[in-house]
């Protein structure tokens, strides 16, 4: 089995695995033990319109700082308060990541790690990629590191060189966790008030949700 790593374009056509920990797929992760469904929106006015019209719950942020008038920010820690049908999620980085994927998209982050590893095995015929969602286009250590995380419980004999380096890169957690918190993207969390967000983010394997974004809504998976 083929197991890649890339930054923010898909290339499998079998199961891509989105990777944004900071903070979309951990508050996805988190989300469906409280909703029925996710609907991530690209354009965060879509987001508000949609959530009028299903009276759902709405969620995110633009480059950190919650949206004005929505429920909650792109936020693990908030999200906890709220229950319901459906959550309206608009994000920065992780929701325009899945529009662009042409495989059956699951979406893992630390949170989650082990048991979307094991989904993903369960699923895939020959190609389990890695997509980091980033920065604005740009690379984001923490997404290469929950990548990492994740692929330790994947098959290494056919791993490409980038994947089997985050998979090394993972091997001090105490190191990981540091590295996160001093990210470019830690710090602006942590300017905007979000520190909560970050140590949540780093939460190992607490939850056995396995979210499964098809037809532009995200499930949990059923077995």
């Amino acid at each position: 089995m083929k197991v890649s790593l890339s930054l923010e374009k898909s290339y499998s056509d079998d199961v891509s695995i989105m990777v944004d920990v900071l903070r979309a797929s951990s508050t996805i992760t988190i989300a469906l033990d409280h909703f029925q469904q996710v609907i991530p929106v690209i354009d965060h006015e879509n987001a508000r319109a949609l959530s009028k019209k299903l009276n759902a719950v709405l969620a995110g942020e633009r480059r950190g700082a919650t949206l004005n008038g929505f429920n909650a920010g792109n936020s693990p820690w908030e999200i906890q308060r709220f229950n319901g049908e459906t959550l309206v999620l608009t994000t920065s980085n992780g929701t325009r990541i899945m529009e662009g994927m042409n495989s059956r998209v699951l979406i893992g982050c630390f949170n989650n790690a082990k048991a979307v590893a094991r989904v993903a095995q369960k699923i895939s015929l020959n190609h389990i990629e890695m997509v980091m969602a980033g920065v604005e286009g740009r690379f984001a250590i923490e997404d290469f590191l929950g990548a990492g995380f994740i692929m330790k419980y994947l098959p290494d004999d056919e791993m490409d060189e980038f994947a089997r380096s985050a998979v090394l890169a993972v091997e001090n957690p105490e190191k990981v966790d540091k590295s996160i918190l001093n990210s470019r993207s830690g710090q602006r969390l942590k300017t905007l008030g979000f520190e909560k967000d970050i140590e949540f983010c780093l939460k190992r394997n607490i939850s056995k949700n396995v979210p499964v974004f098809h037809q532009n809504v995200i499930t949990s998976y059923q077995k």
